[in-house]
């Protein structure tokens, strides 16, 4: 869509598109951390955060909407990379001890995800885009949820022992 970002408000909008993009990468991400997988607990919880991940698209889309834009789907490196990371540590990973290395990469992710939405929030407040902040903040709260969630589930596999029993 952009060749060359010329104005704060293309910046925000290139910007939006990336994390849509995130997004979407994310919802695919998500079936494949719920397959390797070991634990119960852990599946269950992909799965919920996949439903999140499937509002935070739409809060996106709505924010496309409200903005009178088209939807855009920049590009996002960094999620990719940490997509390629992830796959390249769990094909190395014995399955008795993946569930440490998905649990890092979730915490990873998380934290791109909030530096991501805090940006776009002070951006649209900028733009007196007060609506799309509002939606971007409620994608901003789950992110944080979801990263305490991550850390506690870290710190339960971490004193239980992080292997599981074959």
């Amino acid at each position: 869509m952009f060749e060359k970002l010329n104005t704060p408000e293309e910046i925000f909008s290139f910007k939006l598109g990336a994390a849509l993009t995130m997004e979407k990468t994310n919802l695919e991400m998500l079936g494949e951390l719920e397959e390797h997988a070991q634990r119960d607990e852990l599946k269950q919880q992909f799965r919920h955060h996949a439903d999140e991940t499937r509002q935070h698209i739409a809060n996106i889309e709505k924010a496309f909407e409200l903005l009178g834009e088209d939807v855009d789907t920049s590009p996002c490196p960094a999620i990719e990379g940490l997509e390629k990371e992830g796959q390249a540590t769990i094909k190395k990973t014995d399955d008795s001890v993946v569930d440490a290395v998905l649990l890092a990469g979730a915490a990873e992710t998380e934290h791109h995800e909030i530096a991501v939405y805090e940006t776009l929030i002070t951006n649209a407040k900028a733009r007196g885009a007060e609506p799309v902040a509002e939606l971007l903040r409620q994608n901003l709260e789950q992110e944080k949820h979801t990263l305490d969630e991550v850390r506690s589930a870290m710190e339960r596999i971490a004193t239980q022992g992080i292997a599981v029993s074959a």
